[in-house]
C-alpha cells in the first residue's frame, strides 16, 4: 500500500494553506492533498461576488498556479473523496476503494451547504453557490435566459448573490424565515440598513417567510410555494441557508465531534496524528468567551492551517487565538467585520447610514468585541484593537466620528 507522510483532505482555503505552510516550515516529507473538487485549489468568497457576476475569471481566483504545486513537491489527487479513515492503522479509503497509509492527516474538507428538505428540493435550476461547479451552472443557466432568481436565505451567500443577480438585470425575490435578514450575525442597526439597500436596488424582499416547496415542470423549478398560500415564479432557485460541517468520517473513526469535529489550541483532533482545520473544526475561542466553537471564515481557515503545519513540524503545544474578522462585498458597499458579537449587550452606531459609510460596535459588560464597518476602513483598522484589548471607553465617544477610535484604545 502506498503511503504519504502528511495527507490533506480538501483543496480549499485550508487545505491549500496548510500545504503551503508546511513547505514553508521546512517540512520536506512527502504532501498529498486529496479533494472531491475537480479543480486546483481555488479562493471561494469570490464564487458569489466577481465570478458569478463576471468580473473575474476563474485562473484569477487559484489560489497559486498549477506549476506551484509541482515546483514545491506537493501532489494533488482531485475528483475523488476520502470515505473513511483507519485512525489505528493510519490509513485513509478513497471512494474509488484506494487505501493511503499516513504519517499526519489534515482534515479541511470544510463543509457542504445545508438543503432543503421540502419536496422539489432536487429540481432541476435549484442552486447552492459553494463550488465552481455549482456557479458555472448557475451561470450557464442565465446565459441562457433565466430571468426570474429566488434567492431563500438572507445570510450573506443569499445577500451577495441577490445583489450580483440584480447587476446581472434578473428580478429577484429574496426569502428570509427570520424577522430580519442577518439575524443570526449582525445587530439590528446593519440588519435594517442591509434591507433597505437591497429594497433601493429592486429586489423584493420578504422576510418571516417559509417556503412550503417547490414545483416543477418537466423536472425544472418553475414555482416556489410559500407557507401563505402564495406563489412565486422561478427560472432558478439558490439555496443560501447554512451550511453542515463535512466530518462524518472522522465522527465513524472515533473523533469527538460536537459542532464540528473538536480540536485543541494546535488543532489537533482527538484522534492520534490527526488534525483539523477550517469550517469543521471547533475549536475554544477567547473572543467566544471562551466557548467552543465554529468560525466559517478564510482568516480562521488560513490560521489554523498554519498552526497545524506548525505543530506536525516540531513547534510546541499552541493555544490558537488568531484574531477573527470576516468581509462582504454587495453593490458598491463593503463590510468589514472584527471580532465576534457573540452574547453582545449593547451597540453603539458611529456614523449615519444614511452616508453608506458608519459602522456598529458590539459592547458586552462595556467592553468592545466586535465592530461591523460599511464603507469605514478606518473603523475597522482602529477598531481591532479596541477589541484585542477589550477597551471599554465611553459609548458617547464610540459613537463620536470626530473622535479617531485608535484614540479611545488603551495605549
Amino acid at each position: 500500500m502506498e503511503s504519504r507522510d502528511v495527507i490533506i483532505v480538501g483543496s480549499g482555503h485550508g487545505g491549500a494553506q496548510a500545504a503551503i505552510a508546511l513547505r514553508q516550515n521546512g517540512f520536506e516529507g512527502s504532501v498529498l492533498m486529496v479533494s472531491q473538487d475537480s479543480e486546483l485549489p481555488y479562493e471561494r468568497p469570490p464564487l458569489s461576488k466577481e465570478y458569478l457576476s463576471g468580473d473575474k475569471p476563474f485562473e484569477r481566483i487559484l489560489i497559486r498556479p498549477k506549476q506551484f504545486w509541482v515546483d514545491k513537491g506537493i501532489e494533488l489527487r482531485l475528483g475523488v473523496e476520502v470515505v473513511s479513515i483507519d485512525p489505528a492503522q493510519h490509513e485513509v479509503t478513497l471512494g474509488n476503494g484506494e487505501s493511503i497509509g499516513y504519517g499526519k492527516l489534515i482534515w479541511a474538507a470544510g463543509s457542504a451547504p445545508r438543503k432543503l428538505t421540502c419536496s422539489g428540493a432536487d429540481l432541476k435550476g435549484v442552486h447552492a453557490v459553494r463550488t465552481r461547479a455549482d456557479v458555472d451552472t448557475l451561470m450557464h443557466e442565465l446565459h441562457e435566459g433565466a430571468k426570474k432568481a429566488v434567492v431563500i436565505g438572507g445570510g450573506y451567500i443569499g445577500l451577495e448573490a441577490a445583489a450580483v443577480l440584480r447587476k446581472l438585470d434578473c428580478e429577484v425575490t429574496l426569502l428570509e424565515a427570520l424577522p430580519r435578514v442577518l439575524a443570526r450575525v449582525a445587530g439590528e442597526e446593519l440588519s435594517v440598513f442591509y434591507q433597505a439597500e437591497h429594497l433601493a436596488h429592486g429586489v423584493d424582499l420578504r422576510l418571516e417567510t417559509m417556503v412550503d416547496c417547490l414545483e416543477g415542470e418537466d423536472g425544472r423549478v418553475a414555482r416556489v410555494h410559500l407557507h401563505d398560500g402564495s406563489t412565486i415564479n422561478a427560472d432558478l432557485v439558490i439555496v443560501g441557508i447554512g451550511i453542515v460541517p463535512s466530518v462524518e468520517a472522522l465522527a465513524a473513526a472515533g473523533a469527538v465531534c460536537s459542532n464540528g469535529v473538536d480540536v485543541d489550541g494546535s488543532c489537533r483532533t482527538s484522534l492520534e496524528d490527526v488534525f483539523a482545520i477550517g469550517d469543521c473544526a471547533a475549536h475554544r475561542s477567547r473572543w467566544a468567551r471562551d466557548t467552543v466553537t465554529r468560525i466559517e471564515s478564510v482568516q480562521n481557515a488560513n490560521d489554523m492551517a498554519t498552526a497545524a503545519a506548525k505543530a506536525i513540524c516540531g513547534a510546541e503545544q499552541q493555544d490558537y487565538a488568531a484574531f477573527p474578522w470576516f468581509w462582504s462585498n454587495q453593490y458598491d458597499l463593503k463590510l468589514q467585520t472584527a471580532g465576534l458579537s457573540v452574547g453582545y449587550d449593547a451597540t453603539v452606531l458611529r456614523g449615519d447610514p444614511a452616508t453608506r459609510s458608519f459602522s456598529v460596535v458590539y459592547l458586552r459588560d462595556g467592553q468592545v468585541i466586535a465592530l461591523d464597518c460599511v464603507n469605514a476602513m478606518k473603523d475597522f483598522v482602529q477598531g481591532r484593537k479596541l477589541v484585542e484589548e477589550g477597551a471599554a471607553p465611553d459609548p458617547k465617544a464610540i459613537g463620536d466620528t470626530g473622535i479617531p477610535l485608535k484614540e479611545l484604545a488603551k495605549s
